[in-house]
C-alpha cells in the first residue's frame, strides 16, 4: 500500500467515524423518537458507508467485493428499516413533536378518501 491509499484511508476513517459521532449525539440529543431514528439511520450510514470504503483502500482492491455487497445491503435495508419501524411507532400512538405544519401522516390516515398504503 502506497503512501496515498493510505492517507485516503485515513481520511476516510476519520470522516465515517466523524459522521457516526454525529447521528449519535443527534441520538442523545434530539426531541422525538422519529428525529433520533432519522439521526440514527442516516448518519449511520454514511459513517458505514464511508468505513467500508476505506476498507476497500487499505486492502489496495482485495476487499472491494466484501465492501460493495456490505454498502449495498446497507443501502438497501437501514431507510427500508426505519420507514417500518417509524410507521409502527405511529400506528402505536407515539406521537411526534410537530411543528407549524403538522402531522401530516395522521391528516391522511384520519381522513379515508386519501390514504397513503
Amino acid at each position: 500500500m502506497n503512501s496515498l491509499q493510505s492517507w485516503l484511508a485515513s481520511a476516510l476513517i476519520l470522516a465515517g467515524a466523524l459522521i457516526s459521532l454525529l447521528g449519535a449525539i443527534g441520538v442523545l440529543r434530539l426531541p422525538d423518537s422519529y428525529s433520533r431514528m432519522h439521526a440514527a439511520s442516516k448518519a449511520g450510514v454514511l459513517g458505514a458507508v464511508l468505513l467500508l470504503i476505506a476498507v476497500a483502500v487499505a486492502s489496495a482492491g482485495e476487499l472491494i467485493i466484501e465492501a460493495l455487497l456490505g454498502i449495498l445491503i446497507l443501502l438497501a435495508s437501514a431507510p427500508l428499516a426505519a420507514h417500518a419501524i417509524a410507521r409502527a411507532a405511529h400506528r402505536a400512538g407515539v406521537k411526534p413533536l410537530v411543528g407549524a405544519l403538522g402531522d401530516e401522516l395522521a391528516r391522511h390516515t384520519n381522513n379515508p378518501d386519501k390514504t397513503l398504503d
